[in-house]
């Protein structure tokens, strides 16, 4: 490494004891700037064997069973490099003819997270499955029971009984994982047994499609069958659970994502203490507060939860209503409607928290105590709408009528259902850009109930008479609601 040199210009001579004074004012400067660097930047590890020989017994093979139907002609579909897919032709005959029900494997990775037998694995791994074993890296082989799963964040957890102690590994503190760290994936890639693999963590906190998601991207080769495996720190700490790739082809391309540790510890604890999750539920519907739709609302900035629905429900029962923005919750600032449902989901059943609304122009608190989300969502869900003929007027790029006992029932809508019906969109309009459809109901303008053509129209005036650039409405598409902000202008 080359030395960095600092050059200090001085017009005046020295003498001897100003010279002796700069050479140690040069020399700490030039130890100090050596620290710093040395603190700044991190070489790549000469080898990753002594973490892998050190961590690699607390990884395990998993294989699972189930009985399956009969594969239709032309042969059954497993995984492709599977050790499997050769054995499952036997089943069949020259002309690929069904032969019933037969027993299906498949493969997967997991970890040892306790010397008891606790194992950390993803749902997907072990789903549907009636028989599990487990392969350690010693080549023993365990049968394993199912404790629970989640399928939210396709976590499960498996325990196996030994008569030894077994050899685990412990969860690290996912958030402290910046940008560029070094990581280490281990399992059990396209049923070829145990391998390593090291990478940098690409990019944090991902969302792929789950409520709860916060995935490590990461460039560490990950596979089929690398699914429920580790993905480690360089201290030998589980900081993530690898459970997808992003690829054309099935193989690895660089794109991996794992759930990130303290997602995963949050929910293995649960399963352990109760076979099952129990999440917190406010009971609002919410979305984030996008740059027009706090114009439209009048807010300083673009942050928060946006209530679009109220149900019955613990945040109904302490007086919460639709077009509040949920600012805090629990004493802490609330970023976007994901930061709000996971900061939900992490608190206890029967919790009373404070949160705190904006609701025009000022703020309130409100003590909510959350109720369980997994009995909210055995709520029945209201039918989907049907798409009638456009008819009445047309307004900001859509053709709108008032809610009728017609329109009711060839949508399937309740009998109180009252408002705007789309009954078609401009295709080169705003509306149609952001995505408002025939079909959909619009209950609410400026935070005022619609029920008439006339009630929008005024809406509309009003919020030119104010200055705003846009209108805020309250749009109900197969039950679920959501703000959406469209010019006036």
């Amino acid at each position: 490494m080359q030395s960095t040199a600092m050059v200090i210009k001085n017009t005046r001579p020295m003498g001897a004891k100003g010279r002796s004074v700069f050479l140690a004012l040069g020399l700490g400067m030039a130890v100090a700037l050596g620290q710093a660097q040395g603190a700044m930047a991190r070489g790549a590890p000469e080898s990753f064997a002594d973490l892998a020989e050190r961590i690699s017994p607390s990884v395990v093979n998993i294989t699972t069973s189930s009985v399956v139907a009969g594969p239709a002609a032309g042969g059954m579909q497993v995984p492709e490099g599977s050790p499997f897919e050769e054995f499952f032709k036997d089943f069949m005959d020259k002309n690929g003819q069904d032969k019933g029900p037969q027993r299906s494997e498949a493969l997967g990775s997991g970890f040892v997270i306790s010397e008891d037998g606790y194992i950390v694995t993803n749902n997907h791994v072990i789903e549907n499955a009636d028989e599990i074993e487990i392969e350690f890296f010693s080549g023993n082989r365990l049968k394993a029971k199912l404790v629970g799963t989640d399928p939210k964040t396709d976590i499960a957890l498996l325990k196996v009984e030994s008569d030894v102690p077994l050899p685990f590994v412990q969860f690290g503190n996912s958030d402290l994982m910046r940008v560029g760290d070094w990581v280490v994936a281990m399992g059990n890639p396209l049923g070829q047994g145990f391998s390593v693999s090291a990478g940098i963590v690409s990019a944090r906190g991902r969302a792929l499609s789950g409520t709860y998601d916060d995935y490590i991207q990461t460039d560490a080769a990950i596979n089929r069958g690398n699914s429920g495996g580790p993905l480690f720190n360089m201290d030998g700490q589980v900081i993530g659970v690898n459970t997808a790739i992003l690829s054309p082809n099935g193989g690895s391309i660089g794109i991996g994502f794992s759930m990130a540790a303290n997602v995963v510890t949050k929910v293995v604890d649960q399963l352990k203490q109760f076979g099952e999750t129990r999440r917190g539920w406010l009971g609002v519907r919410i979305q984030d507060v996008s740059p027009d739709v706090a114009e439209a609302m009048g807010l300083a900035e673009a942050s928060g939860a946006l209530v679009t629905d109220v149900p019955e429900g613990p945040a109904k029962a302490a007086g919460m209503t639709a077009g509040d923005v949920i600012t805090q919750f629990g004493g802490k600032s609330v970023k976007d409607s994901r930061d709000l449902t996971r900061r939900v989901a992490d608190s206890a059943v029967g919790e009373e928290v404070p949160v705190i609304i904006l609701r025009d122009g000022k703020t309130e608190t409100l003590k909510v105590v959350l109720g369980r989300r997994e009995e909210a969502e055995s709520a029945p869900i209201p039918a989907a709408q049907k798409s009638v003929e456009p008819v009445e007027a047309n307004v900001l790029g859509m053709t709108l009528s008032p809610v009728t006992d017609e329109i009711r029932k060839g949508l399937n809508l309740s009998e109180d259902t009252e408002g705007l019906v789309i009954m078609g969109v401009d295709g080169t309009s705003e509306a149609f850009t952001k995505g408002l459809r025939e079909g959909d109901i619009i209950t609410e303008a400026g935070q005022q109930k619609v029920v008439r053509l006339k009630d929008l129209e005024d809406r509309i005036k009003e919020a030119s008479d104010a200055g705003r650039k846009s209108l805020l409405l309250l749009v109900r598409r197969d039950g679920d609601p959501r703000f959406v902000a469209l010019g006036i202008e």
